[in-house]
């Protein structure tokens, strides 16, 4: 379902999935850096949230601004952390009550992970091509809420021994899968961060 939320650079572009039966959790996801192309409808991304709505979880996806039809500029942080809160805000307010799931991709889990890190409102943490060799990730490490991450072996941006330095200092609870021959965009490779998503999150 296409939408548009208020955020606090203007209107932001976003579609919002929600699942047909029991209510699991509200989600919000994040897309790759927008300065490198990066919208809600990277491949990943989009995988992702098909894969989260089947395990019983509304999803919004939206773009940060100065992405797609987004109001505003991209601004490389501070800005997309504040559009990151918006989008919580509309999911907990549309679904009062539910448990509030955090996740990104890239440049996207950095601002997700970090805003649900310190609010406490979002119990879970999800991280697609963690963009650990370019971003602070300490408050998302000593945070004590659930952190699930999915890696390419073969990441060519975030290399796999950064997240894996990462994960060994990292709170738990905790779990990583790494996808085999796998890139940073996940190139041919898209339909297994969607089995992931759904072996880590299904039962959680």
């Amino acid at each position: 379902m296409l939408r548009e939320i208020a955020g606090p650079a203007g209107r932001l572009e976003a579609l919002l999935d929600e699942p047909a039966g029991t209510l699991r959790a509200a989600v919000v996801l994040a897309h790759p850096l927008t300065s490198h192309g990066g919208t809600m409808h990277t491949k990943a991304v989009y995988q992702a949230a098909k894969a989260l709505s089947r395990i019983g979880c509304a999803v919004l996806r939206f773009n940060f601004r100065g992405a797609g039809a987004s109001a505003g500029m991209f601004e490389g942080g501070a800005g997309e952390q504040e559009d990151f809160r918006a989008a919580l805000d509309f999911m907990s307010d549309r679904f009062p009550g539910a448990r509030l799931w955090a996740g990104g991709m890239s440049f996207g889990s950095w601002i997700a992970m970090t805003v649900g890190a310190a609010d406490p409102r979002v119990t879970t943490l999800i991280g697609i091509a963690t963009a650990v060799s370019h971003y602070d990730f300490d408050a998302v490490a000593k945070s004590p809420k659930a952190k699930f991450f999915v890696h390419g072996e073969r990441d060519e941006i975030c290399p796999l021994k950064d997240i894996q330095a990462l994960y060994a200092r990292a709170a738990e609870p905790k779990e990583l899968v790494v996808i085999d021959a796998a890139d940073h965009l996940f190139d041919g490779k898209v339909s297994e961060v969607a089995d992931a998503i759904e072996d880590l999150l299904g039962d959680w």
